[in-house]
């Protein structure tokens, strides 16, 4: 930042009685009225100076001795652009820099300090440091086109326009003649001993323009079609960072019911608005956790409806890039979520596979398999994270979001049978025929081994689940047992781990144990209530106790029948202490 420092001699000016005057031994002769700030001053020095006070006090009688009144209530830059201009017609030291230069310079204008009033005035000097130093800088552009835009907007043509101008033209320059400062403060950015200019170098100085100013400098950088798309959305991202605070992030934050200043909330919505305005069209211009975030934010402003449509749409085509959390939207009123939003936006991600695409590639069809890979796993993040969030979500709209998305959408239902853990978890009061309900989205033959096992050991899982969880289990062993025969039929030695015969027993037991303790009369009634919710897949209706009893009988028998011939077989408690004894 450059500064021109203008006079020699000291500050005297000082306030008594709520009355700005400077010292001397001349009484004061000029009054002058700003706003609410009233100067005693000195006519000799300032008409010298000021072509307008020339004219408003040449009807004065010079042999008057009261003092002139004036007022200068139109002033640019008010109380403080005038005092400035009033130091430098005494002679005072004063320090201009490029935040005080446009008021200083637009004041100065006003007063008519012009070469026709005096040499060397003060307009002239401003405009020259302007010219040649302001406008060579960066960080000096943009802070006199933010104090120029903040003072009169886009009516001060003459200061607005040269200082856009020159910030494009520094935004367009290649990084590698980049040489002036700017501010980057990426993480791990200053550690690095050789720092190349990053191409985005520019994105956090100017997100401290007004939105209307940005989007001028934006719409003219896109124009020049020299910068990618990308490039464009960081500088979007940037600004949204410093403008707009993400509802997800904020700490303990207040419901916009609840701001003091509906203002504050007024700009925010005017910021969103015209960021979503910005974005541009091209797919991956921006992230979609970013789209998410600002759908969030339009959400809690209450943006208009058209610009929640454009995000839930955007959004949607790119929810593949997104993670769990991303997807929670808070309510305006800051309890809750809005699960509505989600849904939303993940029908938009699931109507591009519904378009016509028998023509389509085949890497274009493997991309798009590997994003609805994707976002199923993203989306039961989702449900797990809104189960321990939400503890008031109904079982009834839990269920309906499950089935938001479609049965080949997820390869596997280790996500879906954590998420339905969870809720079970954070609703103990839930009723037997509910939970049922939820454990029949769960497809048993699609759970890993590992998150299988886990499931079997789950009081919270209900008894039916637990038997449809085992018959599967005895599928695999017998499936395997089956291999190991056939392998032996070729010479090959076919043995089953005692570790998986007496997993098998300790399980039977459990089961056992848990039907007898429940019993079939205990469940009967639930179970006859929990018919009247259809199941979304076919599975095996078993009456849980018999079930229970029927699935000990069968794993006893697989065992017999998977023990080598010749071997004597052991009792559960034979096993278990050989394996101890390996041990």
């Amino acid at each position: 930042m450059k500064y021109m420092k203008l006079g020699t001699k000291p500050d005297t000016f000082y306030t008594e009685e709520a009355v700005r005057s400077v010292v001397s031994d001349v009484p004061a002769d000029l009054i002058i009225h700003v706003n609410n700030t009233k100067y005693q001053l000195h006519k000799f020095p300032l008409l010298l100076k000021c072509g307008l006070l020339q004219r408003l006090c040449s009807d004065t009688d010079d042999g008057d001795e009261a003092p002139v009144p004036v007022a200068l209530h139109d002033i640019p830059g008010g109380e403080e652009a005038f005092e400035l201009c009033a130091k430098f017609c005494y002679g005072i030291s004063i320090s201009i820099g490029a935040s005080t230069l446009v008021p200083a310079l637009l004041a100065a204008r006003f007063l008519r300090m012009t070469e026709a009033a005096a040499k060397g005035n003060l307009a002239a000097k401003l405009e020259a440091f302007f010219d040649t130093c302001v406008l060579a800088g960066w960080k000096d552009s943009v802070a006199a086109l933010q104090a120029a835009w903040r003072l009169s907007g886009w009516s001060e043509s003459r200061v607005v326009q040269p200082c856009l101008d020159s910030i494009v033209d520094k935004i367009l320059t290649p990084p590698t003649k980049v040489t002036w400062s700017f501010t980057y403060t990426r993480p791990g950015y200053a550690a690095k001993k050789k720092q190349s200019v990053p191409r985005d170098w520019w994105t956090e100085d100017v997100s401290e323009l007004d939105v209307e100013v940005f989007r001028s400098v934006i719409s003219t950088v896109r124009a020049s079609g020299l910068l990618p798309p990308p490039l464009i959305g960081e500088a979007l991202h940037v600004y949204a960072s410093k403008h707009l605070a993400d509802p997800l992030r904020a700490a303990g934050s207040a419901s916009v019911g609840d701001e003091d200043d509906e203002a504050v909330v007024a700009r925010q919505r005017r910021v969103l608005e015209s960021i979503v305005t910005m974005i541009p069209g091209e797919h991956g211009a921006v992230t979609g956790r970013f789209l998410l975030r600002l759908l969030r934010s339009a959400i809690r402003v209450g943006a208009s409806p058209s610009t929640r449509a454009q995000l839930v749409r955007q959004a949607g085509s790119q929810l593949d890039e997104a993670r769990g959390e991303d997807m929670l939207v808070p309510m305006p009123s800051g309890e809750g979520y809005d699960i509505g939003a989600a849904e939303a936006v993940l029908e938009h991600f699931l109507a591009q596979f519904r378009r016509p695409g028998g023509g389509a590639a085949p890497e274009e069809r493997r991309r798009m398999s590997a994003a609805m890979g994707r976002v199923a796993r993203t989306f039961d993040e989702y449900l797990r994270t809104i189960a321990a969030l939400d503890r008031d979500l109904p079982v009834g709209r839990f269920v309906d979001l499950v089935e938001c998305l479609p049965d080949i959408a997820r390869s596997d239902h280790d996500g879906l049978y954590y998420a339905i853990d969870v809720y079970l978890k954070e609703h103990p009061e839930l009723s037997k025929a509910d939970k049922k309900r939820l454990c029949r989205l769960i497809d048993c033959r699609k759970l890993s081994p590992e998150v299988r096992a886990q499931a079997i050991s789950n009081d919270r899982m209900p008894l039916r689940t637990i038997v449809q969880l085992l018959f599967v289990e005895q599928e695999r062993t017998m499936g395997g047992a089956a291999n190991h025969a056939a392998g032996a039929s070729h010479g090959t030695a076919a043995t089953v781990a005692p570790a998986d015969l007496a997993s098998t027993d300790a399980i039977s037991s459990r089961l056992a144990a848990r039907a007898t303790k429940e019993g079939p009369a205990a469940s009967s009634a639930e179970e006859h209530k929990s018919e009247v919710h259809r199941p979304r897949r076919d599975h095996a209706r078993v009456a849980d106790g018999a079930a229970a009893a029927a699935m000990t009988r069968s794993l006893s028998a697989s065992t017999k029948a998977t023990t080598p011939a010749g071997r004597k077989e052991r009792t559960p408690e034979e096993r278990g202490s050989r394996m101890r004894n390996k041990q």
